[in-house]
């Protein structure tokens, strides 16, 4: 008979025990306030991405007032940050009505525009800065298909190929054109060094080669990148045009693209060959 009150009373201290902070409704969107996107869904770099989770368990003080500080990190598939940490507070006094209130968080990520292919992580974490040992954390992944370029331990030229037209996005099979064309180049520059914060500082420059090899055109300075940025740019693209005169010749002609990064001190040379018909 003396262990049935007993009984009651444990239950009465489990029922009266708080929740423990907690993260609740995740929502990764494409769209501000959207609903979540399937499990399947595919972003694309230079795409944001619209987060948003509730929060419960937290301490209300004898004043009413709550304070939460919660942060965020993006992460691409080696663990490298996209942006900086994302951190912010919640201070604030709640209403007699707001009793049962879950305070929404509602955070931003631009995917960088170079972002590579592979699953990305959201890293969440919440504390109650009224319980001190109060902490909640949680992670969510989301899949980013971009264009990637193979990476080099030292300067390098990829990709280097000839189209048609500017905005062409398939290759020519055979670099072939007839005078009066315009031919259209493209290339990835890659295993150049970084400065301070991820700066860039990299040139190239074009030459255009005669069947017989001597140089018809050239340009020292055709393009640079002098750039910094938060996440680490994995590649640097480029691009060079060149109109054929009319009484161009028949024959094989060659591009001679020559990069410099000026950080690491590199340099390096790629051809391609094209035909004039």
């Amino acid at each position: 008979m003396r262990k049935f009150p007993l009984l009651l009373f444990a239950l009465a201290l489990l029922s009266a025990a708080p929740s423990p902070l907690s993260i609740l409704k995740p929502v990764i969107s494409d769209m501000e306030d959207g609903p979540a996107v399937p499990p399947t869904f595919t972003f694309v770099p230079g795409q944001i991405i619209f987060l948003s989770y509730e929060v419960t368990g937290y301490k209300i003080s004898d004043e009413q007032k709550i304070h939460l500080s919660y942060k965020m990190d993006a992460l691409d598939p080696k663990g490298v940050r996209l942006m900086e940490t994302d951190a912010n507070v919640l201070d604030t006094t709640l209403a007699e009505e707001d009793k049962n209130w879950k305070p929404k968080m509602r955070q931003q990520i631009l995917i960088p525009p170079l972002a590579p292919s592979g699953n990305y992580k959201i890293a969440i974490q919440v504390s109650d800065d009224l319980n001190k040992t109060a902490t909640a954390s949680q992670e969510l992944k989301f899949e980013v298909r971009g264009r990637d370029v193979e990476p080099s331990g030292e300067l390098a030229i990829r990709n280097f190929h000839f189209y048609r037209g500017e905005d062409d996005r398939e290759p020519l099979a055979t670099a072939a054109y007839k005078p009066g064309d315009t031919l259209w180049a493209r290339f990835d520059i890659v295993g150049y060094r970084f400065g301070e914060h991820n700066s860039v500082d990299v040139d190239y420059g074009i030459a255009v080669l005669a069947p017989s090899g001597k140089v018809l055109f050239a340009q020292e300075k055709a393009a640079e990148e002098k750039s910094y940025s938060f996440y680490p740019k994995p590649y640097v693209p480029g691009s060079m045009n060149l109109s054929l005169q009319n009484t161009i010749r028949p024959g094989q002609y060659a591009i001679a693209i020559t990069v410099r990064d000026h950080t690491g001190n590199q340099t390096c040379e790629a051809k391609g060959a094209f035909t004039v018909e």
